[in-house]
């Protein structure tokens, strides 16, 4: 279980010349971050045979790994094959994210196809809990994490995510307060929308689920629809600064992954504003 909120980057850090695995997780470490989320966005993009020394270096510069799945997923899609290739790049994302080491993999997990959300809800639960069966039984224990989203196609509203989180017991949510804000046109933006949001998990949830959160958190830009797309924190009205005082409120822990396009620049701009909170 991890201790303290932890704080990092969506993918390599832009300022890592090198550019790779390896080097951007030593970089987010030299950054004073704590935290990195592989991202599989569109492919796995690390092997089998890699994945052992992937785990070695984040180890040894001690930086949580987390996973964001492929983008190529709909469990609710109306052909069966696409259903079955979904929950098979869920596992392939698992898999190899659990062989370096991660300690939990995000994915956007459906669409409604214009139906409803009890409907929708139910097919994804479904195969959400063969996945989780399949890994299990390999003794894979990463946490499986469907997240809110930011369009309103989409599936992953706070209490869609809690309710399948609630019924399977290694599937927690993945919280993107940014996608909340899109999704609402605006809202989920206040002290009191953000307490909402973290009560929720603690009913649903307990202590368990405020302890154990992975949270997403960018600038965004937004319409009536939704999500358009993402902006660093400083050109967006995303009210960071509330937010990070009713995460000190709750005393929340886990892992603040930025999708900002400046990754590393807002992962560091949340951190030392929630710590200096933290310092009184």
């Amino acid at each position: 279980m991890i201790s303290k909120l932890l704080f990092g980057t969506a993918g390599i850090p832009a300022s890592c010349i090198a550019g790779t695995t390896e080097k951007g997780i030593a970089h987010v470490r030299a950054l004073d971050l704590d935290a990195m989320e592989l991202e599989f966005v569109h492919s796995v993009n690390i092997s089998k045979e890699k994945a052992p020394t992937i785990k070695e270096i984040a180890e040894k510069n001690n930086v949580v790994l987390t996973c964001h799945g492929q983008y190529y997923i709909n469990l609710f899609s109306l052909e069966k094959e696409k259903i079955e290739a979904s929950k098979q790049r869920i596992l392939n994302a698992a898999r190899i994210a659990h062989a370096c080491g991660a300690w939990s993999v995000c994915f956007h997990a459906g669409f409604y196809m214009k139906q409803s959300s009890e409907i929708v809800a139910e097919s994804i639960a479904k195969s959400i809990k063969e996945i989780t069966t399949i890994l299990n039984n390999e003794g894979n224990t990463i946490f499986i994490r469907p997240e809110t989203t930011g369009k309103q196609t989409q599936f992953g509203t706070v209490d869609e995510i809690l309710n399948i989180s609630q019924e399977i017991e290694t599937v927690m949510p993945c919280v993107d307060f940014s996608h909340l804000h899109a999704r609402s046109n605006g809202k989920y933006n206040s002290a009191n929308e953000f307490r909402e949001v973290l009560t929720k998990v603690e009913t649903s949830l307990g202590k368990r689920g405020l302890h154990n959160m992975h949270i997403h958190l960018s600038g965004i830009n937004y319409g009536e629809k939704g999500e358009k797309n993402h902006l660093n924190l400083t050109d967006s009205d995303m009210n960071y600064k509330e937010l990070c005082k009713v995460w000190k409120e709750f005393n929340i822990k886990g892992v603040v992954i930025s999708e900002s396009p400046n990754i590393e620049g807002d992962a560091l701009l949340v951190k030392k504003y929630f710590e200096a909170l933290s310092c009184g």
